[in-house]
């Protein structure tokens, strides 16, 4: 009896995230739901197993986690530096890193340098903020590479390729990999899609990108009657606006599925957005070079938690009642009023 006790939050969470799953597998509360089912199987597992060999590698991955991602977010940084150059983009896993290592320092520094009560408080806040955002930042890791790798087995009937600028008149090695992975997905369901080349010409770009993109694929071997151009847009949302309304104006009310190729960091993100255009379809990942990864992902985040600040300081704000209310009993103690 105890051991189906001891799994019943495992159960729970599992039921939770596969019944929100279910419904709509394009969800920001699917990374959360995905998070706690994950964390309750491993405690579950380290609780009811007697073998050490179970328990110590469960125990040094909570333990040390925190200190191994903020060790590889200062080398990635500096490979990063290395290969693209210092700017602000490049520097985003430093940032991160050194961001994260105060979060997580801020309270034990407090406490051992015996430091006043508001700066007690103050540390206490930015721990807590600290751990809320390494939370969400691990959630979305872990569901975005589970959503990522789900194995696409759909046939779909337009494939969008998103654009990511170019070099000249050519598609930079970013985009040249979108387009390969569309074409080998086309190739894959018996070249019955349509490919949609979405992107539109920036103020430095002699072409748009998805003209671009159209040239590339004839040159690969697709036809022109298998190529729809979206040359309007500016944005991820844009490319997936402009790209349904190509697609529904030659649909003429008949149902359809898309598939979205983006890089892989990417797909996560163009898959809610697609949601909230109103797209059937799924996300497909194009490899993006290991190194460039986390800083990719890093702007995901940011981006994710922009659109989504709401909750964000909600909870925010809710962790600051109980720091509020230490300080204020702190500041009534040393005027005498308590």
């Amino acid at each position: 009896m105890d051991a189906i006790a001891a799994w019943v939050p495992t159960a729970f969470w599992a039921v939770v995230f596969l019944w929100s799953y279910h419904r709509e597998p394009r969800q920001f509360r699917n990374a959360f739901f995905f998070l706690f089912l994950v964390i309750t199987a491993l405690f579950t597992v380290a609780v009811m197993s007697q073998d050490m060999w179970v328990i110590l590698p469960i125990g040094l991955l909570v333990v040390f986690s925190p200190f191994a991602f903020i060790a590889f977010l200062f080398a990635n940084a500096w490979v990063v530096a290395r290969r693209e150059g210092v700017s602000l983009a490049t520097l985003l896993p430093l940032l991160f890193g050194v961001a994260v290592a105060g979060w997580f320092a801020a309270l034990p520094l407090s406490v051992g340098l015996h430091a006043p009560e508001w700066v007690l408080g103050a540390a206490m806040l930015l721990t807590a903020w600290g751990a809320w955002f390494f939370m969400s930042f691990t959630a979305l890791l872990l569901y975005s590479t589970f959503y990522r790798l789900l194995p696409r087995k759909r046939v779909y009937d337009y494939i969008i390729i998103h654009g990511a600028g170019l070099n000249g008149e050519e598609p930079t090695p970013l985009l040249r990999g979108r387009i390969e992975t569309a074409i080998r997905l086309w190739d894959r369901q018996g070249r019955r899609a349509v490919l949609v080349p979405s992107g539109g010409q920036g103020p430095d770009e002699v072409v748009s990108e998805a003209e671009a993109m159209h040239r590339f694929l004839r040159t690969n071997g697709v036809g022109e009657e298998s190529i729809l151009d979206e040359d309007r847009s500016t944005t991820t949302m844009e490319n997936l606006v402009f790209a349904k309304q190509l697609i529904e104006e030659r649909q003429r009310g008949f149902p359809y599925r898309c598939a979205m190729v983006t890089s892989d960091y990417h797909v996560f993100r163009t898959a809610t957005y697609a949601r909230a255009a109103g797209i059937r379809g799924d996300g497909v990942g194009a490899k993006t070079a290991f190194y460039y990864f986390p800083t990719a992902f890093i702007r995901e985040f940011i981006a994710f938690t922009r659109k989504h600040w709401l909750p964000y300081a909600l909870i925010a704000a809710l962790m600051l009642i109980p720091v509020i209310h230490r300080g204020l009993i702190a500041f009534g103690h040393e005027m005498g009023l308590f």
